[in-house]
């Protein structure tokens, strides 16, 4: 893996938004991980500490707040992006944001920030 390449976990229930963002986010050049549930999201976590987790707050079973809270506990070092379909004003405290929906040029200007916010 090179220096530059972001180790991205997605966390969202819907496997159409998880698998868009996952190839918004390889296209950009990251390294790309999912998870569907809390659980699923900390296992990854335990195989590999991301540099950034995207989270969507609307998720089915646990919520979107729950999931960025333990990611919190567990990796503090991890960046907090959230991507929702909610206005910004409802979002909890994150590194940066990213509404729904979304475009691969937010993608793209979302990724080059946390590159520069890392060197």
């Amino acid at each position: 893996m090179s220096d530059d390449q972001l180790r991205v976990l997605i966390v969202d229930d819907n496997g159409d938004q998880r698998e868009l963002l996952r190839t918004q986010f390889r296209k950009a050049g990251c390294s790309v991980a999912s998870a569907a549930t809390l659980d699923e999201a900390l296992a990854s976590i335990r195989v590999e500490v991301p540099d950034v987790a995207v989270i969507d707050l609307l998720l089915g079973v646990d919520s979107g707040w729950q999931v960025r809270e333990r990611i919190c506990e567990v990796a503090p070092e991890v960046a907090i992006v959230i991507s929702s379909v909610l206005d910004e004003s409802d979002y909890p405290s994150s590194d940066d944001v990213l509404p729904k929906p979304f475009t691969g040029n937010q993608v793209k200007g979302l990724v080059a920030r946390l590159r520069a916010g890392r060197a």
